[in-house]
């Protein structure tokens, strides 16, 4: 199944897309797509229903395609060839920081570079979403409590993540640095996480084009090895790493965003996001 929320602010509603790719509405079933939905027993209960018998419906805007969001989980340096682009050593262990949920939007939602941002990048990752509570679950495990997956981009600002001190979490925590959706994929329609394809383009030129076939830590692994360090509730988020071809590393001038630059990414069998970058303004956050 593929998972949606739409409307604007304060009046997001519950959908599904169906075979033909047109979205039902599900708001005369369920008020919303909350953790408890993505639950195994809520994606069950969802399954069983006649989705044909539900309204078609046009989304103008579309939302995280789940509410209650409860941790934005990144894993940084994923991928070798992106740490090698870095100039940063391969991981011997997951990097884990965390996202504030004030950077979470929609998919298409306008992205705001920050005041005196000089170094915005880009970064089209894999989302993997928890269904069922994760606590010190072995590897083998691990996919059990995965409800699905979707597309993220995980926005940085790389002066200040890398050249101002302390954390990288000041960097990715921006407001509107951290798209998701345009779909929550159900796990049963990604049989092999590790085999998707993924690209992300800027103003029409294909800069990341990769697989998650090549991450340093499968999806599995993450899952069971962030249990280990706190516990994982239905709705939390983790993303997973990017593949090279961010701005940071073009040679030999890096390319950074700036506004009116429009951003389109997506991920096999994911779906796309698509972006406008804008200069600092407010309204466009909170609107």
């Amino acid at each position: 199944m593929k998972l949606l929320r739409h409307g604007p602010k304060g009046q997001v509603r519950p959908g599904i897309l169906d075979a033909k790719g047109q979205v039902r509405d599900l708001s005369p079933v369920m008020a919303d797509i909350t953790p408890q939905v993505l639950s195994s027993a809520g994606l069950a209960a969802l399954r069983s229903m006649d989705v044909q018998q539900l309204p078609v419906v046009s989304p103008t805007e579309l939302a995280v395609p789940w509410s209650g969001m409860g941790k934005f989980i990144c894993i940084g340096l994923n991928y070798a060839d992106h740490a090698q682009e870095s100039n940063l050593p391969i991981p011997k262990e997951p990097i884990i920081f965390m996202k504030p949920l004030s950077a979470v939007v929609g998919p298409d939602h306008a992205v705001v570079l920050p005041q005196g941002s000089v170094k915005s990048d880009w970064e089209v990752e894999l989302g993997v979403v928890i269904g069922t509570t994760a606590r010190y679950v072995s590897e083998d495990q691990a996919l059990k409590h995965v409800a699905g997956y979707c597309v993220v981009n995980d926005l940085s600002e790389r002066e200040y993540q890398m050249d101002r001190g302390g954390t990288w979490d000041k960097g990715k925590g921006c407001d509107t640095f951290g798209p998701v959706g345009p779909w929550l994929v159900t796990a049963d329609e990604v049989p092999d996480p590790q085999n998707l394809s993924m690209w992300l383009e800027v103003n029409g030129h294909r800069f990341q084009k990769g697989s998650t076939r090549t991450m340093i830590f499968g999806v599995a692994q993450l899952v069971s090895y962030v249990s280990r360090f706190m516990t994982l509730y239905p709705g939390d988020l983790i993303s997973t790493g990017t593949p090279p071809g961010v701005g940071m590393g073009v040679k030999p001038n890096p390319v950074y965003l700036k506004p009116g630059d429009v951003m389109r990414l997506g991920i096999e069998s994911l779906g796309e996001q698509h972006q406008k970058v804008h200069a600092w303004d407010p309204a466009l956050i909170d609107g």
